[in-house]
């Protein structure tokens, strides 16, 4: 049932590979964006399901708090709240288990693609579904001097950039998407530990692929950061880039903004409260005025 999956990205890698003059890594490039492309409309639906949990994060604490001795009470209260504002729990994982396995068999397909000895090359003529591209195995895995099927270790001592990369684009990627988490009154001093969890996923999901990079065939890391930097293009293409993360600047909590911003509304109205609680000056009494006389008609005597 795997070969189902794998043997297409197998194919579709050595198509690209016939077409763009031979090149493996252009070959890996195109792959890794249409296969990126491919998955957006799940990514946007991830991106938005994360996004609005950590909405109701706030109001889901105070719940827990509330009920915390009454687990039937909390989950039916839970469910409201979910249901109140729109938010499927389970929201953010399925379009995840859906590109999982998309993104393990392309991994696998570009591991196949990279066939150095005999066995291995036996093995991917057998899962190439077109057989007129079949001739062109071997793949030329060579490319600036570096052989694409061994490991960094293996190659000259500039293959070691590539794994510095792969970590570097895998941390702007993790830092740019991590979203804003709210606070509530009560944890202005103390983050919540989701927020621990997400940070420190942050610093080792970048770590980890730099170790894989690192200790698998060069190839892998064509993969790794092109689709970190294709990650970072679709997520500023969604408008919910904060670049400023990047140099340490602190995030504003969603709950935050919301309080902020209606603060800074409000401020107008105190000061035209002001301004009509001042005593007015008692208006001065005004004079009489005389009437005035009759003009006298002409002809009158």
């Amino acid at each position: 049932m795997w070969d189902f999956i794998l043997n297409p990205f197998v194919t579709v890698l050595t198509f690209f590979y016939s077409i763009l003059n031979h090149d493996v890594v252009l070959a890996i490039i195109v792959a890794t964006i249409l296969t990126r492309l491919l998955t957006w409309p799940l990514t946007i639906q991830q991106t938005r399901s994360q996004r609005a949990m950590q909405e109701v994060q706030p109001k889901l604490k105070k719940l827990q708090e509330k009920h915390k001795n009454d687990r039937e009470k909390l989950a039916s209260e839970q469910m409201a709240l979910y249901k109140e504002h729109g938010v499927n729990p389970f929201g953010g994982c399925i379009p995840l288990i859906i590109q999982f396995p998309i993104l393990i068999a392309f991994y696998q397909a570009i591991i196949h693609s990279l066939a150095a000895t005999p066995i291995q090359l036996i093995d991917m003529a057998g899962r190439i579904m077109i057989p007129s591209l079949e001739h062109l195995l071997p793949l030329n895995n060579i490319w600036l001097g570096m052989d694409l099927t061994k490991s960094p270790s293996e190659n000259p001592v500039f293959a070691y950039a590539l794994p510095v990369i792969v970590v570097v684009t895998s941390y702007l990627q993790s830092k740019l998407m991590t979203p804003p988490t709210p606070k509530s009154d009560d944890e202005d001093e103390k983050p919540n530990q989701a927020a621990a969890m997400t940070q420190s996923m942050t610093t080792v999901m970048p770590l980890m692929l730099g170790f894989f990079a690192l200790s698998f065939s060069a190839g892998l890391s064509i993969y790794f950061v092109v689709s970190n930097l294709m990650g970072i293009v679709q997520y500023a293409a969604m408008g919910k880039t904060d670049w400023g993360a990047l140099i340490g600047r602190p995030r504003k909590a969603l709950a935050t903004d919301t309080v902020v911003s209606v603060g800074r509304r409000s401020e107008p109205q105190e000061a035209s409260t002001t301004m009509t609680d001042r005593p007015e000056r008692p208006a001065s009494k005004a004079k009489p005025v005389p009437p005035r006389a009759k003009p006298k008609r002409r002809g009158a005597r």
